[in-house]
């Protein structure tokens, strides 16, 4: 029974692309001697010889021109099944996502459709939180990536997914419904469902009032969007919401968005985190899919 050794296959390959046994070497990071040791390996596994050495010259011979194209078959071969293996042993079994409420309610169903689609042998995993328990659970690798607010962390690569246009939205048939401009005092007096997710953008939206002279008429107030919208559909109130989770009740035609240039370029930004170097694949994927996502 013939063995191969497929290290001495790649050494006789080099010395005939490279045209020398010492370029060879450099080739393959190995010393000139171990070239040699190879080819002659080989030769004796073969039974003849690859080369007729001629002092610092090497001719290959007849007997290693018909061996050759088996050999660059037999490397490439190789190559492409070691390739293969390490890509599967890169991309695990089961793919762990932290994430907002918000990004697992509008973004989550619309991204593992299409990441499924890049690499249908993973399984998912989704876990949710606000974003510092999500930087936690990455940082302990808890989880393997994650979508927070907008933060920076020495520790974790941190890049923009998605920016979400904060906008004040109102019910059908409310007054404001097709209204070219409005005063911040026109608004504060109507009832108000003021949903707050925490980030310092809302910050911005509270200062839109600071200066009245009486407080905004907020009726309610929630940590829930889809609380929120609902209760704007319901006619209890508007509210300032972000595009994102209001998409298709604008395409239903069951709320409008209403312009306040006040809160012109108010927006929450989500991005993606992960340590440093990893899932690469993933992220690129993520990242890809995203500018689909936020074109539609």
């Amino acid at each position: 029974m013939l063995l191969v050794n497929i290290e001495n296959i790649e050494a006789f390959v080099y010395v005939i692309h490279c045209g020398s046994f010492n370029k060879a070497a450099e080739a393959l990071y190995l010393s000139q001697p171990s070239v040699t040791a190879r080819i002659q390996s080989l030769e004796r596994e073969l039974d003849c010889r690859l080369f007729d050495r001629q002092g610092k010259q090497v001719q290959i011979t007849e007997e290693g021109k018909r061996f050759l194209p088996y050999a660059q078959q037999l490397l490439l071969t190789y190559q492409k099944g070691k390739l293969h293996v390490n890509r599967k042993k890169s991309l695990p079994e089961e793919f762990r996502i932290g994430c907002t409420v918000s990004v697992s309610n509008y973004i989550i169903p619309e991204l593992l459709p299409r990441l499924k689609r890049h690499f249908p042998n993973t399984h998912y995993k989704i876990v949710t939180g606000i974003t510092d328990d999500i930087v936690g659970k990455v940082l302990n690798k808890e989880v393997d990536i994650g979508f927070v607010r907008n933060v920076n962390h020495p520790n974790l690569q941190s890049i923009k997914f998605y920016e979400d246009q904060i906008s004040l939205y109102t019910y059908e048939d409310h007054p404001f419904v097709g209204a070219e401009r409005l005063t911040v005092e026109e608004i504060a007096v109507q009832p108000l469902v003021f949903f707050e997710c925490g980030a310092l953008d809302w910050l911005r939206i509270h200062r839109v009032f600071e200066n009245l002279d009486q407080p905004p008429n907020i009726q309610i107030q929630t940590d829930n969007s889809e609380m929120a919208k609902k209760l704007v559909i319901g006619k209890i109130g508007i509210s300032f919401l972000p595009g994102l989770c209001v998409r298709q009740e604008m395409a239903d035609g069951k709320l409008y968005p209403v312009r306040v240039p006040e809160t012109d370029g108010i927006s929450l930004q989500t991005n993606l985190i992960s340590n440093h170097g990893e899932h690469t694949q993933f992220l690129n994927a993520i990242m890809e899919i995203g500018k689909v996502l936020t074109q539609q």
